[in-house]
């Protein structure tokens, strides 16, 4: 039973945990979530709780953090233990936050404010090929396929590649900071991988330069591109396949921020 509760041993805790992570690795599940289920089931293990009393203990965090940890739990034990998960958790649906769009006007200008081409790119990138933050970071040159005028992304999310356009106005940038044959479009001066804070940090700054009150970060760019396309006409399914999501409902958030049929309801009055 799952409610039975099993005081582990230092020794018992470091095999289970090993063997969680294990199972994380050939599910190739990304980092982060392997992170946070291996932060979950060690305080789990070592709290001597039943996983509805260790639940309970965090009642007061976040509807986020809470299915974390049930769905942390429920991956232990019916992966790492072979036992089938009874608890079960009323999990509320997430209320529809909609994403913050800002304006073309308002990109262009947070281009036009950064005087550091890489920088420059950065955002870019971000905005015109409507890439995740780790799919900037992870970029490479041969990535790029100029002649074709594509992008093909091979480190997308959930190890699913995706091909999207190479906008005219990158090229242009591209070619005035110098294209190379391979490794990783963004690097630091240590030739090391530019880190999220490191993006999170240029879009901040930029926003504020050019005077954008909003609270940007690099996700909003994404959002903004997708908006975009779909106010200029664009078919739904081409931005979901752009976007890489895997459900179309998804995708379907945008259709709530687009003001292009909100307009012609402002026309009729």
């Amino acid at each position: 039973m799952a409610e039975d509760i099993k005081n582990y041993s230092p020794e018992e805790q470091y095999e289970l945990t090993g063997k969680l992570m294990e199972e994380v690795k050939l599910r190739r599940y990304s980092n982060q979530t392997g992170k946070s289920y291996t932060t979950i089931i060690k305080d789990f293990l070592a709290s001597g709780k039943t996983p509805r009393e260790f639940l309970l203990s965090y009642t007061t965090k976040s509807k986020s953090t809470m299915r974390s940890v049930y769905f942390a739990l429920k991956f232990f034990y019916e992966n790492v233990l072979n036992t089938k998960f009874e608890q079960k958790l009323p999990l509320a649906r997430k209320s529809l936050k909609l994403p913050l769009v800002l304006s073309k006007e308002e990109i262009i200008k947070i281009i036009e404010s950064t005087n550091n081409l890489k920088h420059k790119l950065v955002i870019m990138f971000l905005y015109y090929a409507g890439l995740r933050l780790d799919e900037a970071r992870n970029l490479k040159w041969q990535d790029l396929d100029f002649d074709r005028e594509v992008i093909h992304l091979k480190t997308a999310k959930g190890d699913k590649e995706r091909v999207v356009f190479l906008h005219k106005r990158l090229v242009e940038v591209l070619n005035m900071f110098g294209k190379k044959e391979t490794g990783l479009i963004f690097v630091s001066q240590r030739d090391e991988k530019y880190n999220k804070r490191t993006i999170q940090q240029i879009i901040k700054s930029s926003s504020k330069k050019a005077g954008i009150k909003k609270n940007a970060t690099p996700h909003t760019l994404r959002h903004s591109f997708a908006t975009h396309l779909l106010e200029s006409g664009a078919d739904i399914r081409y931005i979901q396949q752009l976007l890489g999501h895997k459900d179309l409902k998804t995708t379907q958030i945008y259709t709530h921020v687009a003001n292009k049929d909100i307009k012609k309801l402002a026309n009729l009055l």
